[in-house]
């Protein structure tokens, strides 16, 4: 026995002697321990381990016994832990508080920059520009440091916006910090009443008080409920769309979910109405919060599959760029003692070397903002609010992404799992009043509100128009009851912009249709007051499951303005509240209550109650004349149902989640698309199964055998059995964060590309887990750190537009791809060429940056912008196994490269051999132009000099740039012939060419920037020359699209939806 003392009152708790003698060897354990060790540092791992160990005795906790979990911890409920213990339990536990995520140091994030094999041949390539610069002589030595400034410049800039996006982008563990409380309120012994303290410092075994509002400091095992009933909001954790009634009766079953632990308060959920005290049996990171903070801790981030495809791609790109350099430069040895390196072989061997490095600044497309791989950041700037909004205009609000590079892996999703009811689900209200009352005749008058969320925007009508409630006097009185017979409210949280919801979700939900009332026409965002300032609430008489109502005590605040006298506002089931009814409002008069009219009221909310789609009411009344208040016995709940007598009925409030009307149409287009909608909730299964019916994942009267499982019945199963459930089942009801995380787990197994949604710290761990995360808008922060997408408007068919786009995306990104680098290999088989056959220099460096910089990045960007294909959510999702360049994408990369590069020094070499203007020599004094001296015979007559001329580069990067823009007009489709898909199809594509030919002319003709570019002006016939080279680049890649279209590229098993509206559909 166990004995205390408080306002002296003894207590005793009676202790099992197996408590007993578990406690006297765990005494002696510590005993031992305290005379063996020695320092802080083995002190420390000491309490870790004794923390882990008690804390995993606990987390049995609901199983026990108040008395038995207050003798664990030698409390007692009336006073609470001595100083004494709660010294040895800090110790012994640690602080409660969640522990910081030990973030990466600057310098480890500027490294991490650098990682990119493309990126460190870029640095390699002007480190090694810098040092040839060096040794440059006369006019060249200026221009010989702009080529390595710049690619130095380009790296620095994309490694601090990568450094600079990292530090700014919110962990999802430090997120969960949001959900621990300041301060707790606690009963400890030096103290005769509760104390509020730093909600860091309560430890195991405290006594805590929460009452209604609270957020929860610690996981808690509830010892006494000191009001009728006691309401939780646990979704955060658990996934529950509603507040759930707790008691303090063990819970036998060890393994019991947390919905099933209904003893238990969970560390960071919010108590929604009611009073409670208890024992905390968990703090920190043994509490369930703190196990998904550790979940989240050891998953890593998976990589999206366009990430994991861009990767390989550089990797491959890389490899091909360093053969081609050390090919070209091996292929010139025997050049290296010519006449025009003064006969030195060695500085043969630096210019060759310099045409590797150029060559490798040609092949990797720097046009894009980075230059680690301009692919994967397509439209890393475009895709602002304005241009989702032209591109899918029947959306006010569409999803926010934060890594821009999941929404092309929508492309291969296949499964788009943990679908909360808020996605598909959006709030209907409805309410009546009783506007005459003839004999045994009745009129109600039915009202609609609008607006779906716990936001007060939306409008009361009738019969489809606008209706004021402040002309109605059964309004204002409904409103009235609303507003007062209410334990929640509604904040406005001005550093968010959004409104939160305090306490229990029916409650806020009639304190929004209040705000949407509006009766006394006051100003909605100030969430007015004006109702309860009439009126003072005295006391509540809290819902109790016998009489199904709740009821508060009211008296005038104001007598001038306020009803006479007191009166009783009361809210419950209809058919009890209906039952205790004598008399019935219409407008300002009390009319008695007939059996004929009672029938008449309830067949109305029988209606509103069945069916389908059903409505979840609630009947409103008011007690005139009430008892006086201590002419009441407030602490016996039995006697409510007395007092709750001779009540008049106002009205009734219908409240509904049906599907969203799109839903049923987005998961029709999801399975034509081939992809596999599955639902995840923490709701009961049967909840989770209707749900599924309306929605239309399972049909009215399909057997959901094997399709549909709670989270305990998918444990129960064999882990072959398991896995095989995760290909056939589409609904998993009452699950926790391990089940979903154990679902993805098995689905990536099968090689499925998962889209994971979710709203609650529960789903963190899943979210982080999958190919991509989408978090709910309205979810919280922990839920929208941990992914890659945020869904503005809580819509599930937002996620299907998102597989839409991202189809359209990723087709962008490949003609994106197919364009920069058909126009870098056309750079590196120019490079390749003239190096080859002994020809001057086409191009120079300085001139392929400006190409990858500017007039290539361009019309790239605008690609993005391109219009989807017609049938594009009539095509199966692409297979992970894909590779994102096939062999005959590659064969028309090297067809079209081949021509470009081709055709860039057919211009160079037509200025030499054919041009009036030109020396007119011959290709073999060309093709050996490094021979040419004073002395040598083979070049009498010419000025060596004229190799080094300006016009046939300006020739050159003339042809570039314009068989380039042509080029960017072949990337319109992938195979979709231009006279199908004119240039006009996408006007951003003709602007960027417009553009960037005007930058080219630019360099050209604007001084200086001539003598910078090594060019000059160009006459009429040679620009005839330049646009006969550059257009039959249009017609090859013309012929290579019929080729395609008629013989490689499939039937589509899904043709027939070629021709669906899906906008429309939305």
């Amino acid at each position: 026995m166990a004995t205390g003392q408080r306002d002296g009152q003894k207590f005793a708790l009676s202790v099992s002697p197996a408590l007993q003698s578990e406690e006297r060897r765990e005494r002696e354990r510590e005993r031992e321990r305290g005379e063996r060790i020695q320092g802080p540092s083995i002190l420390s791992l000491s309490l870790t381990l004794q923390k882990k160990s008690v804390a995993d005795r606990m987390e049995n906790g609901h199983t026990k016994e108040t008395a038995e979990c207050l003798a664990y911890f030698g409390v007692a409920e009336s006073t609470g832990l001595a100083p004494e213990q709660v010294k040895k339990n800090q110790a012994k536990y640690g602080f409660n508080e969640l522990p910081a995520e030990e973030g990466k140091s600057i310098w480890e994030l500027v490294v991490e920059q650098f990682e990119d094999l493309l990126v460190r041949i870029l640095l390699l390539a002007a480190c090694i520009s810098f040092v040839l610069a060096w040794f440059e002589e006369g006019e060249e030595t200026v221009t010989a440091f702009v080529e390595p400034f710049v690619i130095l410049l380009i790296l620095i800039a994309n490694a601090v916006v990568g450094v600079w996006q990292e530090r700014n982008a919110e962990s999802a563990i430090e997120a969960l910090k949001e959900y621990e409380p300041e301060m707790g309120k606690v009963y400890r012994a030096d103290r005769k009443s509760v104390q509020r303290i730093k909600a860091r410092e309560i430890v195991p075994g405290d006594i805590v008080e929460v009452s209604v509002g609270d957020k929860v400091p610690a996981d808690i095992r509830i010892t006494a409920i000191r009001s009728t009933t006691l309401r939780v909001d646990q979704s955060i954790l658990t996934g529950e769309s509603v507040s759930v009634i707790k008691h303090t009766e063990a819970v036998p079953d060890p393994r019991a979910v947390n919905q099933d632990k209904k003893n238990m308060l969970f560390s960071g959920t919010n108590i929604a109405a009611g009073k409670a005290i208890g024992v905390v049996v968990a703090t920190g990171v043994s509490t369930e919060i703190g196990k998904i903070r550790d979940q989240m801790a050891a998953t890593e981030q998976e990589k999206t599959p366009l990430q994991q495809k861009l990767d390989e791609f550089g990797e491959q790109l890389s490899k091909v760029i360093s053969l081609i350099c050390v090919a070209v430069w091996l292929i010139n040895i025997g050049h290296f003692n010519d006449p025009v390196h003064g006969g030195s072989w060695i500085r043969g061997a630096v210019y060759y070397f310099k045409i590797a490095v150029a060559l490798a600044v040609a092949a990797i497309p720097e046009g894009k903002g980075t230059a680690v791989c301009p692919l994967s950041s397509l439209p890393a700037w475009l895709w602002e609010p304005a241009v989702w909004q032209r591109r899918m205009p029947s959306f006010a609000l569409f999803p926010l992404l934060r890594l821009l590079d999941a929404l092309p892996s929508f492309a291969q999703t296949r499964l788009a799992p943990s679908l909360p009811t808020r996605c598909v689900l959006q709030r209907f209200v409805e309410m009546f009043v009783i506007e005459k009352v003839e004999g045994d005749s009745v009129t109600l008058d039915q009202y609609d509100i609008s607006g779906s969320k716990y936001t007060p925007e939306g409008e009361v009508t009738k019969s489809g128009l606008p209706v004021k409630c402040g002309q109605f006097d059964g309004l204002v009185e409904l409103a009235t009851i609303c507003a007062l017979c209410n334990d929640s409210s509604l904040d406005y949280n001005e550093s968010k912009g959004i409104y939160e919801k305090v306490g229990e979700a029916t409650e806020t939900a009639l304190c929004c249709l209040v705000e949407k009332m509006n009766v006394f026409n006051t100003d909605v965002r100030g969430l007015s007051k004006v109702i309860k300032q009439l009126m003072k609430k005295d006391f509540t008489l809290e819902f109790s499951r016998d009489r199904k109502s709740m009821s508060v005590y009211c008296s005038p605040a104001k007598a001038s303005k306020a009803p006479v006298g007191n009166k009783m506002f009361i809210k419950g089931a209809p058919e009890g509240v209906i039952d205790r009814c004598a008399y019935v409002r219409v407008g300002t008069t009390r009319v008695p209550l007939t059996g004929p009219v009672k029938d008449k009221i309830m067949a109305v909310i029988k209606e509103w109650g069945t069916g389908r789609d059903t409505l979840r009411c609630l009947a409103l009344a008011t007690r005139d004349n009430p008892l006086k208040q201590e002419e009441m016995n407030l602490e016996d709940s039995t006697k409510f149902v007395e007092y709750e007598t001779d009540l008049t009925f106002v009205g009734c409030v219908g409240m509904l989640d049906p599907p969203r009307k799109e839903v049923v149409g987005s998961i029709e287009l999801c399975r034509a698309a081939g992809i596999r909608v599955i639902m995840i909730t923490g709701d009961n299964k049967g909840t989770a199964v209707a749900i599924c019916r309306r929605i239309g994942i399972f049909s009215d009267d399909e057997d959901v055998t094997g399709r549909a499982f709670t989270g305990r019945e998918f444990d129960d199963l064999p882990l072959p059995q398991q896995r095989e459930a995760v290909r056939r089942a589409c609904c998993y009801a009452r699950v926790e964060p391990s089940h979903k995380s154990k679902i993805v787990e098995f689905l990536q197994g099968f090689d499925e590309i998962t889209a994971m949604t979710g709203d609650g710290v529960n789903d963190a761990p899943a979210l982080k887990k999958a190919e991509i995360g989408i978090a709910m808008g309205s979810g919280t922060a922990v839920a929208k750190s941990a992914s890659e997408m945020v869904l503005a408007d809580d819509n599930f068919s937002s996620i299907v537009a998102a597989v839409e786009e991202g189809r359209a995306i990723y087709n962008n990104m490949k003609q994106f791809i197919r364009y920069l680098i058909s126009s870098n290999v056309g750079e590196v088989v120019c490079i390749f060429l003239t190096a080859a056959l002994g020809l001057p220099e086409a191009l120079i460096p300085v001139q392929l940056l400006w190409v990858n910089l500017v007039t290539d990045g361009l019309p790239a960007t605008a690609l993005g912008f391109n219009p989807p294909d017609l049938d594009i959510m009539g095509k199966a999702p692409r297979s992970p196994k894909e590779p994102l360049i096939s062999g005959w994408l590659f064969f028309r990369y090297l067809a079209i490269g081949g021509y470009v590069g081709a055709a860039t020094v057919a211009a160079a070499g037509w200025w030499f051999l054919y041009c009036e203007e030109g020396p007119m020599v011959s290709f073999y004094q060309l093709s050996h132009f490094m021979q040419c001296t004073a002395d040598n015979e083979d070049f009498a007559g010419i000025e060596c000099e004229v190799f080094e001329a300006a016009p046939p580069m300006t020739m050159a990067l003339s042809v570039l740039v314009t068989i380039e823009m042509c080029n960017a007009l072949n990337s319109l489709s992938e195979n979709q012939s231009l006279l199908r898909m004119p240039p006009w199809s996408n006007l951003w594509l003709v602007g960027a060419m417009t553009l960037s030919m005007s930058l080219h002319f630019m360099i050209i003709y604007v001084d200086p920037l001539p003598m910078i570019f090594k060019l000059t002006h160009l006459n009429i016939e040679q620009w005839i020359v330049v646009l006969k080279l550059s257009f039959p680049v249009i017609l090859i890649d013309e012929l290579l699209k019929f080729v395609a279209r008629n013989y490689l590229e499939g039937k589509s098993a899904f043709k027939t939806l070629a021709k669906i509206n899906f906008h429309k559909s939305l």
